[in-house]
C-alpha cells in the first residue's frame, strides 16, 4: 500500500531565510530527543555543508532544502539534489534526496517526497535516489538493521520507522551498504598472518603511515589512488580537487597519522587505507555546540575514544586480486590494537563487493549493521 502523496494541512516551503535555516538544522533535536544512540551533529558544521555559496559540492550541483510545517510547527525536512557530476559520470538522469527527517507520520513524509520529486522532475530527472547527503562521498544510506548501538564517525543514523515511511511512499531497494565490527579480542588466524606476510614479501610491498610534514604531497597521493580505485564502484562520483582539499582540511584535525597507511610497490602508490578515531564518542556530549561548554566536554570525553572506523580504502585496479586488501586490513588492525583501540568498524562496503566483504570476514569481523539506498521512478 502506498501512502497519499500530499496532505493539505502540511505546508512545505524552501529554506529562504536565516530563521528557515535554523529550523532546518534544529529539527533533529525534536526527532531524536529520547533516543540514547543518536549523536547530535555540530550545528556549525551542518551550516557550512548547507552553504551553497561556499561548500565545494555546489561547484557542480544544485539543491533545494525543504521544510514541512503543520499548524506552524516544523514536522519534517528534506533536500532535493541534482548532482551534475553524477549525471555526467554515470550517464543516467538520477537525482537524490538527503537530510531527510520526519516525525512518525506517513503524510508528512509523503508530502516531503512529493515536493522533492517534483523539483527533480522539473529538471528532467527520471529517478530519485536516497537517502544520500549529497553523494556517496558523504554520509548516506538508511539504517535498516543494527539499531542497538550508536553510529560511528561519519555514519548515518535514523529511527527504525523511517524505512516504513520511505517504502510506504513506493521507494524500492537499490543497494545495501554493510558495516562490520571487529574487536581486539579477535584472534587473527595464523594462516592469514602467514599469507599477508608472504604477499608483502613476494610483491615487495612497503607499508608506511602518513607523513604529516609532507601533508600536501600525501593528499595528492590519496587523490591519485581514491579516484582511480573507486571508479567502477556503484554510485561512485570522482571528487574534485576542491572537494578533496576541503575534506582533507576537515579530517586532518582528527586523523591519527598511524592509521592512514599507504602501500607502495617499487615506489608507486598502490593502495591506501584510512581509519579514523571515533570522535562521535566525544561529540555526543557536546549536544551540537562547541561553545560555551561543548568544546570542554569534547576534550574531556576524547580520552575515552577506544573505537576506530575504517573510513575509506582504495586499491588501484592493476593491483587488485593480489591479496593487498587482506594485507591492509591486517596492518591497520594490528596498529590499532597496539595503540589501544579495542573496537573497529569497517564501513561501508557494498553488499555485492565480494572481495572486500570476504576480506573483512577473513579478519574475523562480524556484519552488524546494514544501510539501504532506495530508488523511486519519477516518470
Amino acid at each position: 500500500m502506498r501512502f497519499s502523496r500530499r496532505s493539505p494541512d502540511i505546508d512545505v516551503t524552501p529554506v529562504q531565510s536565516p530563521a528557515d535555516l535554523k529550523a532546518f538544522i534544529n529539527l533533529p533535536w525534536t526527532i531524536y530527543r529520547n533516543d540514547p544512540h543518536w549523536v547530535p551533529p555540530l550545528r556549525s558544521d551542518l551550516k557550512k555543508r548547507l552553504d551553497k555559496s561556499r561548500y565545494p559540492f555546489f561547484d557542480h550541483a544544485e539543491a533545494e532544502f525543504l521544510i514541512a510545517r503543520r499548524e506552524g510547527r516544523v514536522v519534517g525536512r528534506i533536500a532535493a539534489i541534482k548532482n551534475d557530476a553524477h549525471i555526467d559520470f554515470h550517464e543516467e538522469q538520477v537525482g537524490f534526496f538527503g537530510f531527510f527527517e520526519s516525525i512518525e507520520d506517513p503524510e508528512v513524509a509523503a508530502t516531503l517526497f512529493s515536493h522533492a520529486a517534483q523539483w527533480l522532475r522539473e529538471r528532467n530527472l527520471e529517478v530519485i535516489r536516497g537517502p544520500v547527503n549529497y553523494s556517496t562521498n558523504d554520509d548516506c544510506g538508511l539504517l535498516v538493521d543494527g539499531f542497538d548501538s550508536p553510529p560511528v564517525i561519519l555514519m548515518s543514523y535514523n529511527p527504525p520507522y523511517y524505512a516504513n515511511l520511505i517504502e510506504g511512499f513506493g521507494f524500492k531497494k537499490a543497494k545495501d551498504l554493510l558495516a562490520y565490527e571487529i574487536t581486539d579480542e579477535v584472534q587473527v588466524p595464523e594462516r592469514l598472518e602467514r599469507t599477508v606476510q608472504w604477499i608483502k614479501k613476494r610483491k615487495k610491498i612497503t607499508i608506511r603511515p602518513l607523513v604529516k610534514k609532507q601533508i600536501h604531497r600525501e593528499i595528492q597521493r590519496v587523490k591519485e589512488i581514491y579516484n582511480s580505485a573507486w571508479e567502477k564502484n556503484w554510485g561512485f562520483v570522482p571528487m574534485t580537487d576542491r572537494e578533496i582539499d576541503y575534506m582533507a582540511e576537515e579530517l586532518i584535525q582528527i586523523v591519527d597519522p598511524d592509521l592512514l597507511l599507504f602501500a607502495e610497490i617499487e615506489g608507486e602508490p598502490a593502495a591506501f587505507i584510512l581509519a579514523l578515531p571515533d570522535f562521535y564518542v566525544a561529540l555526543k556530549h557536546a549536544n551540537g555546540r562547541l561553545f560555551p561548554f561543548g568544546l570542554l566536554k569534547l576534550l574531556w570525553h576524547k580520552r575515552k575514544i577506544d573505537t576506530a572506523r575504517v573510513l575509506t580504502f582504495g586499491i588501484k585496479e592493476k593491483y587488485r586480486q593480489q591479496g593487498i586488501d587482506a594485507l591492509m586490513y591486517y596492518e591497520v588492525y594490528k596498529i590499532g590494537v597496539a595503540k589501544g583501540y579495542r573496537r573497529g568498524e569497517m564501513s561501508w562496503i557494498l553488499e555485492d563487493n565480494t572481495l572486500m566483504n570476504r576480506a573483512a570476514e577473513n579478519m574475523g569481523a562480524t556484519l552488524y549493521k546494514r544501510y539501504r539506498i532506495y530508488d523511486y521512478p519519477l516518470s
